[in-house]
C-alpha cells in the first residue's frame, strides 16, 4: 500500500512537472524579440531567489532534516553538467531548432525522451531495462509524435533537435546522483543558481553591453511565470518524482509535454483541439498507465524480504542518505 501511494504521488508530481514544461512553448510566444539568453538569465535568477527562500523556510521549520552538504569534485562536475547541458543546452537547442525546422519536428524528436530514458535510466543505475516499460515508452512517444505532427526538416534543425533530446535526457539522469545528497528542494536551488552565471555570460557574449534590456510589462509577466511556476515549481516536482518512480518511469510522463503546450495555447486563445490531439492523448495515457504500473526489478517474491531489510536498517543511516522528506 505504501509503495502504491509513493508511485501515485510520484506520478502526480511527474505529470505536473512535464505539463508545466509543455506550457513553456506557449508562454514563450509572449516574449518575441527579447534576447533568448537574457530572458533565461532573468528567469533563473528569479527562480533561484524563490527556491533559496523555500530552502530557508524549510530549514527554519526542520533544522535537523536533511544532510549537511559537502561539495566534492564529483558534485561540482554534476552541477556543472546540469547548468550547461541540462539547462542552457536544452533551452538554446530548443529555441534555435524551432527557427530552423519548426516546432513539429522538434516536438517529434523530443517525444523520444521516454524511450531513451526507459533504456538509459536502468543502465545508468546498473540495472536492466524492463521490457514492459520500454513498450509503454514507445506508446507514449508515438502519442506525443501524433500530437506534434511530423513537419519538414533540415540537417541543422534536426541536429539541434537531437541536441535538445540529449540535454533533456542528461538533465534527468544527472539528477539521480544529486538527489540523495541535496534532496529535491535544495537540488533545484543549486542547479538553478549554477545556471545563472552561465546564462548571463552567454547573454553578454552574444548581446554586448545592451545584452539585458528592460522587459515590457508583458515580457516581465511571462518571464516571472517561467521562473516561478515552470522553473522553480517544475524543478521541484521532477526532482521529487525521480526517487519515487525512477528515471525510466518518470520519462514516460514526458509524453505530456505536448499537452502542456496545447493547454497553454488554449488558455491564450491561440489553439484548438483536433482528432490528432485526441488520438495522441489516448496513446500517451495507455503508455503511461502500462509503464507506471510495472514492477521495478527485484520486486515480487523478494519484495517483502527487501522491505524487512530496509526496516531493519538503522534510522541514522537513512538520515545520512538525505532521502527527500517530501
Amino acid at each position: 500500500m505504501e509503495a502504491r501511494a509513493g508511485r501515485l504521488s510520484g506520478g502526480l508530481r511527474a505529470s505536473g512537472a512535464y505539463l508545466l514544461t509543455g506550457s513553456l512553448a506557449g508562454v514563450n510566444a509572449a516574449i518575441p524579440g527579447y534576447p533568448i539568453f537574457a530572458a533565461q538569465a532573468l528567469r533563473y535568477t528569479l527562480a533561484t531567489i524563490v527556491l533559496a527562500a523555500a530552502c530557508w523556510v524549510q530549514r527554519r521549520r526542520h533544522p535537523l532534516d536533511g544532510p549537511k552538504i559537502r561539495l566534492t569534485r564529483r558534485l561540482v562536475l554534476l552541477l556543472g553538467l546540469q547548468a550547461t547541458v541540462g539547462v542552457t543546452g536544452f533551452n538554446y537547442c530548443t529555441a534555435e531548432a524551432v527557427r530552423h525546422t519548426g516546432a513539429a519536428t522538434v516536438g517529434t524528436v523530443i517525444a523520444a525522451v521516454p524511450v531513451v530514458l526507459a533504456i538509459a535510466g536502468p543502465l545508468a543505475a546498473r540495472g536492466r531495462p524492463a521490457p514492459r516499460v520500454i513498450a509503454a515508452a514507445v506508446l507514449v512517444a508515438a502519442g506525443a509524435a501524433v500530437v506534434t505532427g511530423l513537419g519538414g526538416s533540415n540537417l541543422p534543425g534536426l541536429l539541434l533537435a537531437l541536441g535538445a533530446l540529449v540535454a533533456e535526457v542528461s538533465f534527468t539522469l544527472v539528477a539521480m546522483p544529486l538527489l540523495p545528497v541535496f534532496g529535491p528542494l535544495r537540488a533545484s536551488a543549486w542547479v538553478s543558481a549554477c545556471s545563472v552565471p552561465v546564462l548571463f555570460a552567454l547573454a553578454f557574449a552574444t548581446g554586448g553591453g545592451d545584452a539585458v534590456p528592460a522587459p515590457s510589462a508583458g515580457q516581465a509577466a511571462a518571464i516571472a511565470y517561467l521562473a516561478v511556476v515552470v522553473c522553480a515549481g517544475g524543478f521541484y516536482l521532477l526532482y521529487s518524482a525521480l526517487p519515487r518512480l525512477g528515471a525510466d518511469r518518470v520519462g514516460l510522463f514526458a509524453g505530456l509535454v505536448p499537452f502542456g503546450a496545447m493547454g497553454a495555447e488554449l488558455l491564450l486563445g491561440a489553439g484548438t483541439i483536433g482528432p490528432a490531439d485526441v488520438a495522441g492523448a489516448v496513446l500517451v495515457a495507455a503508455g503511461v498507465a502500462a509503464g507506471a504500473g510495472a514492477r521495478a526489478p527485484g520486486q515480487g517474491r523478494t519484495g517483502q524480504r527487501k522491505k524487512k531489510d530496509t526496516a531493519a536498517a538503522p534510522q541514522q543511516s537513512r538520515t545520512r542518505t538525505g532521502a527527500p522528506r517530501a
